[in-house]
């Protein structure tokens, strides 16, 4: 009978074994994905329209895929970010994770979804370094446990007078603050987070690269059960062979161009003395529209540099640069009355914007509708058959955009509707805008980069006040 009891309770033993859930089946089971990430502007934060970040978009589209709601844990530093995975408290971190040797020993990625180099940073009135060995008479800092720190471990084997200040009470935003406010001379960053925000801190310059192109991928824990893995891997060929892994990078990096320190420090500057003028004009506007007063205002500056009395050679004016013939049909009377310019702006805007069609969400149809608004609706169309005729998507901005430049060349207009037109002025007038628009943003909404109180990781402790959006342009921020 002993023996009896002792196989059936093996064998019980064993089912439960086979039927345990699987990493996937629990999350299912539960009906929530966690995901812990951390503040920046490439990965994740709270904007007046809830929360964005290519991290989070990534992660709530496989939330959505998996039937589960998503749950977002903001850690305040990449130590903490870790430990929340080693201990459980989140199913996968998505944070710009950079892949090394030294990670993948201690967490499984993901299939990488984008690629990054290290550079090292300085402020433009300060000595270019021209080597790894003259960093030995500057002060560095870096993100304690993060991909930056890791290397200049790797870099002090080979050039043993390199010596760096390691932070958990900062971001990666405030040390690019910190160095465009000459508190520190040099920080090592992604390509990508420099890219966004040499435009907040146009000071800032790239001495070199640190390294070659390097993977970021999602991290989860290292166990034995690969179902969750396998589910990730099998989002991202899905998103990447469907285009929307491209429309993503292209929503959050399309606008970034060759960087223009004169236009953006004159944009500054005109933020400050300019903008402060016309902006309840811009607001009144938007209400009447329901359009964003900020994008109006990014409008604005592309057509006039808020000079209500500009004229350009083709006879549009004011400040939104209306014809005579828009003006007319809108009832504006004076071109160059500020009020009647942006009212008579705002409502042309809104009617091109209802012409796109509604299955193109945001922030697609805005990108369309600005090019509409340029260069006008019937040669946008135009673009758009061109782009689905050479086996792009009419519906998406990224391959929209590199079809614009065909309506002056001979060949492709000829097979358009509405003729040539000057197809490379609306990209550069949407990309422009979409530049001067993420600026105003960050300006009017200083605190955007704070993560939300009740997102914080369990049991981690508070960081510091993040400096990075208090600081950006804070003579910008003080006129509104």
């Amino acid at each position: 009978m002993m023996a009896i009891l002792a196989m059936a309770l093996l064998l019980l033993a064993w089912q439960g074994y086979l039927t345990r859930p699987t990493l996937l089946q629990q999350i299912r089971r539960n009906g929530e994905l966690v995901v812990v990430t951390r503040v920046s502007p490439t990965t994740y934060y709270e904007a007046k329209s809830g929360p964005t970040g290519l991290e989070y978009d990534l992660t709530k589209l496989f939330a959505d895929q998996l039937g589960v709601k998503l749950r977002v844990v903001v850690a305040p530093n990449i130590g903490d970010l870790f430990e929340a995975l080693a201990t459980g408290r989140a199913d996968i971190a998505a944070a710009g994770l950079t892949v090394t040797a030294e990670r993948k020993r201690r967490f499984r990625f993901s299939k990488p979804y984008m690629t990054v180099k290290e550079q090292l940073i300085y402020r433009s009135d300060h000595a270019r370094p021209k080597d790894v060995d003259s960093l030995s008479n500057g002060s560095i800092e870096v993100l304690a446990d993060s991909a930056q720190d890791n290397l200049l471990r790797r870099l002090k084997k080979t050039y043993p007078r390199l010596h760096w200040q390691r932070t958990t009470k900062r971001s990666g935003e405030d040390l690019l603050y910190r160095v465009w406010n000459r508190e520190i001379d040099y920080t090592v960053a992604d390509s990508d987070e420099m890219a966004l925000d040499q435009s907040f801190y146009p000071e800032l310059k790239v001495a070199f690269n640190l390294s070659g192109p390097e993977n970021l991928a999602w991290a989860l824990p290292r166990t034995g059960d690969n179902s969750l893995l396998r589910a990730v891997n099998g989002f991202f060929d899905r998103i990447e062979a469907n285009g929307t892994l491209k429309r993503l990078k292209e929503k959050y990096y399309g606008h970034i161009k060759d960087f223009d320190y004169v236009g953006t420090k004159v944009f500054l500057r005109d933020v400050t003395q300019k903008l402060p003028k016309y902006r309840k004009y811009f607001v009144g506007a938007a209400k009447a529209t329901g359009l964003d007063w900020r994008l109006l205002a990014a409008m604005s500056y592309q057509e006039s540099h808020w000079d209500p009395k500009a004229v350009s050679p083709t006879g549009v004016r004011g400040l939104m640069m209306l014809t005579q013939d828009t003006a007319h049909h809108l009832g504006v009377d004076n071109r160059l009355n500020p009020e009647q310019s942006i009212t008579g702006g705002a409502e042309y805007f809104k009617h091109v914007r209802q012409r796109i069609p509604d299955a193109i969400k945001e922030p697609i149809r805005t990108w369309l509708a600005l090019a509409a608004y340029n260069i006008g609706y019937g040669h946008l169309e135009d673009a758009r058959i061109l782009t689905k005729k050479r086996g792009g998507n009419p519906d998406t901005w990224s391959d929209v955009k590199k079809n614009l430049p065909l309506l002056s060349q001979r060949h492709w207009y000829r097979q358009t509707a509405h003729g040539y037109a000057r197809g490379w002025e609306p990209v550069r007038y949407v990309e422009n805008i979409r530049s001067y628009y993420n600026l105003l943003k960050r300006i009017t909404e200083p605190n955007m980069m704070q993560p939300p109180p009740s997102q914080a990781a369990s049991g981690a402790p508070k960081a510091a006040p993040h400096d990075g959006g208090v600081n950006i342009s804070t003579e910008a921020q003080s006129a509104f």
